[in-house]
């Protein structure tokens, strides 16, 4: 199963979803191509696969990304290779709400969830109290939140990241429902259900 995960930049959907993978077996994350600068506290391979410009554009020529946009003046996108490489367990992207509508018309059966914050106000005191940004760039990010937050109603489930622990315990709780429904369960069932025959 893939679970997309969008939402504004600084909402927390990042945190929450190194929380849910802490805490879950079978799922994992799938890691993106950029361009922008790595910061120091991210890991190559962990956080982003970090290219050049001329690199990602090479491989958006080759058809290799499942999604891809600028954002913030940076590129980004999830390749096919690392999708592909999920075998049979779940994947979770963490991308932005562009991205987001590119993976719906692709991949049919994902998951979509979008992290809203409790308010602008708050999403703005988070983007200032992280210390990674201008106040250019904050103004910048805040605008394109605005636009994005409009987006919420197409997606299947919305997290609202007010209190860490409520949203990352409905985060999870998405991905252990899924993982009931009958559509995933049902190659299961057949020798469960084959016990039960000719009984009583």
């Amino acid at each position: 199963m893939i679970y997309v995960v969008s939402g504004p930049s600084g909402c927390g959907k990042s945190t929450l979803i190194r929380r849910v993978l802490s805490r879950l077996d079978g799922v994992r994350f799938s890691v993106s191509h950029t361009t922008r600068e790595r910061r120091k506290s991210e890991v190559e391979g962990k956080d982003y696969y970090f290219v050049t410009r001329e690199r990602f554009l090479r491989m958006v020529e080759n058809n290799a990304f499942v999604e891809w946009a600028v954002v913030h003046g940076s590129h980004y996108g999830t390749s096919l290779w690392e999708l592909g490489r999920s075998g049979d367990g779940d994947v979770i992207l963490d991308i932005d709400v562009q991205g987001a509508a590119q993976v719906r018309e692709k991949i049919r059966g994902a998951v979509f969830i979008f992290v809203l914050p409790p308010s602008f106000q708050a999403l703005r005191s988070r983007l200032e109290e992280r210390h990674l940004d201008s106040a250019a760039s904050i103004r910048k990010r805040l605008a394109t939140a605005m636009k994005e937050v409009r987006s919420c109603g197409r997606f299947d489930y919305v997290v609202v990241n007010d209190d860490l622990a409520t949203a990352v315990r409905e985060l999870e709780s998405i991905l252990r429902c899924r993982r009931a429904s009958l559509a995933v369960r049902k190659k299961n069932l057949a020798p469960i259900l084959k016990s039960f025959r000719g009984k009583g």
